[in-house]
């Protein structure tokens, strides 16, 4: 949580300052992102240490992907996610405007929301099932070797 704290003024932008939750209720969210590029956050209600543990157990926080053209709901259509920094789980009801001159500046809207369920975790990939209200069913994250590290790929 500490990179979400850097970023943010909270006496300026209304994001939640938030601390991370003690239980996951496997809850999704998608948020539309109007900032410096349109694109959409996917966040899922996850241990804190969920990828890098054998047995995740931490604090629960949004694990976070900014994808660009957001995920298609169209089986085998691979778009990029760029996984960012840890959310508070707060932040899965946020909808607002972060000001000019803030980390993120734009508006942000819940474009979808729901709950989810794991099927399979590898140390490179997450297969889960998604239960929203515009996304529904089997998807894959996968996390890829270009780019900085942080890339991956989500698909149906």
């Amino acid at each position: 949580m500490g990179k979400y704290r850097e970023k943010r003024e909270f006496s300026e932008t209304p994001e939640p300052t938030g601390q991370p939750g003690t239980t996951s209720q496997q809850r999704f969210v998608v948020q539309e992102h109007y900032a410096s590029h349109h694109h959409f956050d996917f966040r899922l209600e996850l241990p804190a240490d969920f990828f890098t543990s054998g047995d995740p157990s931490g604090p629960i926080v949004l694990k976070s992907w900014a994808v660009p053209k957001g995920i298609s709901d169209e089986k085998g259509v691979k778009r990029l996610a760029v996984q960012v920094e840890d959310h508070p789980v707060g932040y899965i009801d946020f909808e607002g405007t972060i000001p000019e001159g803030q980390y993120g500046a734009g508006t942000v809207s819940i474009w979808d929301t729901g709950t989810f369920e794991i099927v399979e975790k590898k140390p490179k990939s997450l297969k889960i099932v998604l239960h929203g209200k515009r996304l529904s069913g089997e998807f894959h994250l996968v996390h890829t070797t270009f780019g900085k590290g942080n890339d991956w790929l989500i698909f149906k």
